[in-house]
């Protein structure tokens, strides 16, 4: 595992723009001027849409320039080439808040990483529709919020989720296998600050008992797919997927552990790459700098 980022010391600029010449001049420029050394530097030329990608991971040498110096220097640089742009301390960990309903195979891995330091992640609460995990959140000494959901009791609990978000200050809302429909407003409220996961079968089968009925049809492939959550059902842009080879000898039941091993995969992936500035979105599509 590398070294954790120093705080007040290094930092991540992405950037998204149409493409121009000079734009990697024009960046590299700012950090010398700035007394910053790239540690890491990934760009993409999107050619059909004339766009252009770049992530930066940087080290600032003079310890008076801090973020908010470096975020105002940048907005010439920025405004010149019509850049949209975020400029954060890599050290800071992204304040995460967990949703979960009654299975908690992705909850229970996220935990995990977070606490090893897999993700650098802070994780303030942990949301359910039901009291399934309580216990587990009580363990990891994280505060466990239940949240009913009915039809009639829906915008009580989305307000409510509203407001934890807001009260906490939460960067990033991850839907561990929440089975729960969130409504158009509160998707558009969390646009670019929510994930979900959920499985991707070839087919895909929708409705109950998914795994029953992916094992009916014979399938030799199930996998998972996480995305950011949009107003769309299940129609987010998406960050990672990934599947198994599965075959005949394998019963609904060892589907369902094969799949909530990708699922959690998939999704701590997905959350690892969004907490540390890797994902920029690029209309229906994500652009991913592992």
């Amino acid at each position: 595992m590398s070294p954790r980022p120093q705080p007040g010391r290094e930092y991540v600029l992405t950037v998204s723009c149409p493409d121009s010449a000079g734009l990697v001049h024009a960046v590299s420029g700012f950090l010398v001027r700035n007394s910053g050394n790239i540690l890491e530097s990934q760009q993409f030329d999107e050619r059909l849409q004339g766009r252009f990608f770049m992530r930066v991971h940087f080290d600032v040498s003079d310890p008076d320039t801090g973020l908010e110096q470096l975020r105002y220097r940048f907005g010439p640089v920025a405004q010149a080439y019509n850049i949209t742009w975020t400029l954060s301390d890599a050290s800071t960990p992204t304040r995460t808040l967990i949703m979960v309903s009654k299975f908690g195979h992705c909850l229970n891995d996220l935990l995990f990483r977070q606490r090893t330091g897999a993700l650098n992640i802070e994780i303030p609460a942990i949301v359910s529709n039901h009291r399934d995990f309580e216990g587990l959140a009580e363990t990891y000494g994280i505060p466990f919020h239940h949240v009913p959901v009915t039809r009639d009791t829906k915008p009580e609990a989305e307000a409510r989720l509203l407001e934890l978000v807001r009260d906490l200050d939460i960067d990033l809302v991850v839907l561990a296998r929440y089975m729960q429909i969130l409504s158009d407003d509160l998707c558009k409220q969390l646009e670019g600050k929510a994930i979900n996961i959920h499985h991707s079968f070839l087919p895909s089968f929708k409705g109950a008992k998914p795994y029953d009925q992916a094992y009916q049809r014979g399938v030799k492939l199930i996998g998972a797919t996480a995305h950011y959550v949009t107003s769309d059902l299940d129609e987010g842009q998406i960050i990672e997927q990934d599947v198994v080879r599965v075959d005949h000898s394998l019963d609904p039941g060892d589907l369902v552990t094969v799949g909530r091993d990708v699922e959690a995969q998939v999704l701590a992936h997905a959350v690892k790459w969004h907490s540390e500035s890797r994902v920029m979105v690029d209309d229906n599509r994500t652009v991913v700098f592992r």
